[in-house]
């Protein structure tokens, strides 16, 4: 009786254990079906739409407000009709770029995914490829913190404090901005 126990006993725990092995799947289950494999369908919407998708914040968390920030705090910051303005222009030349950006990015993206899935992908066009969306993606970079770099130049020392604060960054490092000459 013993070893009848001890075989179901084992049974049991060999099925439990092939039950973990098989739950645990991997972090990018499901995502096989995505039509670009490397872009969800919201970082696609977000990169067509010019967003910042987190491509200005080394700028953002060290006290460079970004123009789409500050303009949906323009009361809150009061800004001057002038300094809307100027806001208003640098976020549509901003947007402008980034949406032809993030067009051409996900486009790269698709020929990197369509040389994976139809095995047409060796090293000289993998290195081809990802240089192509290494180049868009730093240019892309580039215009998001350039905006930062050109928004800080029209807001006032008090008004960037306050935009951190109100963004809640609080305790993030703002230091003083002392090579700008801020228009009021």
């Amino acid at each position: 009786m013993n070893k009848k126990i001890t075989v179901i006993l084992t049974t049991l725990l060999m099925m439990l254990a092939g039950q973990s092995l098989a739950s645990e799947s991997s972090p990018y289950a499901g995502e096989e079906t995505r039509e670009i494999k490397a872009l969800s369908k919201s970082q696609i919407a977000g990169l067509l739409a010019g967003k910042g998708m987190g491509y200005g914040k080394a700028a953002e968390l060290n006290g460079y407000p970004g123009p789409a920030h500050v303009l949906e705090l323009q009361e809150a910051l009061a800004l001057t009709a002038e300094q809307r303005k100027a806001t208003e222009t640098i976020f549509q030349q901003m947007q402008a770029a980034a949406k032809d950006l993030g067009a051409d990015l996900v486009a790269a993206e698709g020929a990197l995914d369509n040389a994976f899935s139809n095995k047409l992908i060796d090293d000289s066009s993998l290195a081809e490829l990802v240089n192509t969306i290494g180049d868009i993606e730093s240019r892309l970079r580039a215009v998001h913190l350039r905006a930062h770099l050109q928004q800080v130049e029209i807001l006032n020392d008090q008004q960037i404090a306050k935009y951190m604060t109100l963004r809640g960054y609080g305790r993030a490092k703002q230091g003083h901005h002392h090579e700008h000459h801020p228009r009021k």
